[in-house]
């Protein structure tokens, strides 16, 4: 089913979950492991990053260096198809512009159209380590909306192969990313809405936000988007914040505000599992309030916390 056809169907606040692919090298069981617990919670569909190839230099036998691409994390429509095989669940492989070209992006969606994915999340990723700007791939695109697009001229059964006459419809309910406190490269929120409005305009049918620490943020981009004519679900993206480091890291690498009352209980934390119970507290806190305001949907972003997650959950449902 569509994540926005579950939106529609439900009659009360449903979640999903987003992992990453293990490192190459490690069993599936680590993904499994991972999501097994969550899914006493029933989550509606679980996303899985996609990771693109990195440029590294290794040294030859006569001293000189060799460039080559390595990806550290390959796997993600294989993992989408164990989920739904063994968990019987939705899932929903994110899309990216930086390191694929165009003919092998259509060819990943025929891939996910044979394996019945009806969802996907169309992002731009972000640059490469070695670039301090996003460079596109020399036969790819630049912007998530050239990606959007693509998408929906693949679902109207246009391919890249002109010769392609009669080509299969696929029919991807296409998600996107929003950014309540705008992305860091938009000179300001109106213009980051602007672009956003211009993938829902192309074809995408939801917006997923980045994640925030304080759900005004949220409120207020939900209702400057819907005064920018933006009408289609979004949904709130939400992390646990649970050591010291990610005072620094994650306001540096993701534009977010922590607010000091958090960083005020997070200094006070004196142990790893202190600071565990402070970023569960704090997220229960923003997911109760999500509740009660009446919120479609809560995405949380799990990475290598699915314990805290999990008492999250425990506790909200």
């Amino acid at each position: 089913m569509k994540v926005t056809e579950q939106i529609a169907a439900s009659n009360k606040t449903i979640i999903s979950l987003e992992i990453l692919p293990p490192t190459k090298g490690k069993s599936i069981e680590s993904i499994f492991n991972h999501v097994d617990p969550l899914m006493e919670f029933k989550p509606s569909f679980v996303n899985v990053t996609y990771h693109r190839a990195e440029q590294v230099y290794k040294k030859r036998p006569d001293g000189t260096f060799e460039r080559v691409e390595i990806r550290k994390r390959p796997g993600t429509v294989g993992i989408c198809a164990a989920l739904m095989t063994k968990y019987n669940v939705e899932a929903v492989p994110h899309l990216i512009c930086g390191g694929f070209s165009k003919e092998e992006t259509e060819n990943a969606l025929i891939d996910l159209h044979f394996l019945g994915i009806k969802n996907v999340l169309a992002l731009r990723g972000d640059a490469a380590a070695n670039e301090k700007v996003f460079v596109p791939h020399p036969q790819g695109h630049k912007y998530a909306e050239d990606l959007v697009r693509q998408i929906t001229t693949l679902n109207a059964g246009h391919y890249m192969e002109e010769d392609i006459m009669d080509g299969v419809k696929t029919d991807f309910c296409i998600g996107v990313a929003g950014y309540p406190e705008k992305h860091f490269e938009a000179p300001n929120l109106d213009t980051d809405i602007m672009h956003l409005k211009n993938k829902i305009d192309i074809g995408a049918n939801y917006v997923t936000t980045q994640m925030f620490f304080d759900n005004e943020h949220y409120f207020n981009y939900l209702d400057r988007c819907r005064a920018h004519n933006v009408h289609v679900p979004i949904v709130p993206g939400l992390k646990p914040l649970t050591n010291r480091n990610q005072l620094t890291s994650i306001p540096r690498f993701f534009n977010v505000e922590i607010p000091i009352e958090l960083c005020n209980e997070m200094a006070k934390a004196k142990t790893p599992a202190a600071c565990d119970q402070v970023g569960k507290e704090w997220l229960l806190h923003q997911c109760r309030d999500l509740l009660k305001r009446g919120v479609p949907m809560l995405h949380f972003y799990t990475l290598s916390k699915p314990d805290v997650i999990y008492g999250v959950l425990k506790e909200l449902f």
